[in-house]
């Protein structure tokens, strides 16, 4: 029997343990390729708020999470160019079927699957012709859990990491980042602190056009 490739298009900024799950799953069935997106400007990554991590922080991350892994490739073929507006209007621009083929040239396998838990994003990857399986959301958000960095970074967690601050709402008392993360991934992550003190308390420079995040410089 042919093999099947499982294609993962994602923001992965952190990785999660949701997406350690995803990968888990995805690759007892198929060969399983990894795109992080990327949004590059004259050849150079922008990262933001929404974007911390650059694509081979989060390449390391996975890597570190299934290391040796013969069945997981990670590619950085799902790759936005600037000026990004040229991607819209989604479906009628053909810069956004070129995204296709830069991701669908990545894979050897003559059939392929695409995962999403998101019901939106299934339709456009259905539109794309990515057939994508059915699948559930998972509970863990990255952006909820990239948020709780930042509440660490800035100092809203107290420093015994037992407690937490009750100055924002949004933190439940005990809840940690750490808990959420694969400890690989956590390990990088302390490693490279100071792509979280750089991004902690900046503004979130992305917009949003048709529910997708596009960094905010080099839109036009």
């Amino acid at each position: 029997m042919d093999k099947i490739a499982a294609l993962y298009l994602a923001h992965l900024n952190p990785f999660t343990k949701a997406h350690e799950e995803i990968i888990n799953r995805l690759k007892k069935k198929y060969t399983v390729y990894i795109f992080p997106v990327r949004f590059l400007l004259n050849g150079k990554e922008i990262n933001t708020r929404s974007f911390p991590f650059s694509y081979e922080l989060r390449k390391l991350m996975i890597r570190e999470v299934f290391p040796n892994d013969n069945n997981i490739f990670i590619s950085p073929n799902y790759t936005f160019y600037s000026p990004f507006i040229k991607y819209f209007p989604p479906i009628f621009s053909p810069y956004s079927w070129k995204i296709r083929e830069q991701v669908i040239n990545t894979i050897s396998e003559k059939k392929f699957i695409s995962y999403t838990g998101d019901p939106v994003e299934r339709y456009i990857l259905k539109i794309y012709r990515f057939n994508p399986i059915k699948a559930k959301r998972l509970p863990i958000s990255a952006s909820h859990i990239k948020e709780l960095i930042y509440k660490e970074a800035t100092g809203v967690r107290s420093r015994n990491k037992n407690t937490v601050s009750r100055k924002r709402e949004s933190l439940k008392e005990g809840e940690m980042w750490e808990d959420k993360v694969p400890t690989r991934a956590v390990k990088i992550i302390k490693e490279n602190w100071s792509v979280i003190d750089k991004y902690a308390t900046a503004q979130d420079e992305t917009i949003k056009i048709l529910g997708v995040k596009f960094p905010r410089r080099g839109f036009f």
